[in-house]
């Protein structure tokens, strides 16, 4: 129903910024919940942001809480990830993915719950 596409990755230095952009087809992107997640060499999936289908609610990571914001213009079908202060530890492969309005929120922290993910966009903070 949605295809997700990923950009805005690269190299930067540790406290420069990033913005992540996904871009969704379709006319059904305002109808899912959105996440970002992130995953570095040898280490599992990990929760980074969601936002609710309006974007009225958002949740953090505690890693990045304070230094990452998520927001969507449901106009432009595109969700973003304005990421500030990077660290080193940021440095992994950015996943944007939709989950349909069903259930719990407090499941939004779960990759598993996302059914639909975008292919990923490499972000490297060099120190």
């Amino acid at each position: 129903q949605v295809q997700l596409v990923e950009s805005g990755g690269g190299l930067v230095q540790a406290g420069e910024s990033l913005r992540l952009s996904c871009v969704a087809s379709g006319r059904t992107f305002s109808l899912y919940h959105m996440g970002w997640f992130r995953q570095a060499p040898g280490k599992e999936r990990e929760f980074v942001a969601w936002i609710s289908l309006n974007g009225g609610t958002s949740d953090y990571s505690e890693s990045v809480k304070g230094r990452f914001t998520i927001s969507r213009d449901n106009a432009k079908n595109t969700l973003y990830l304005q990421m500030d202060s990077l660290k080193a530890e940021d440095t992994a492969v950015y996943y944007c993915a939709a989950t349909n309005p069903i259930g719990p929120t407090t499941r939004n922290k779960d990759p598993a719950r996302y059914h639909t993910w975008g292919q990923g966009t490499q972000v490297t903070v060099s120190s």
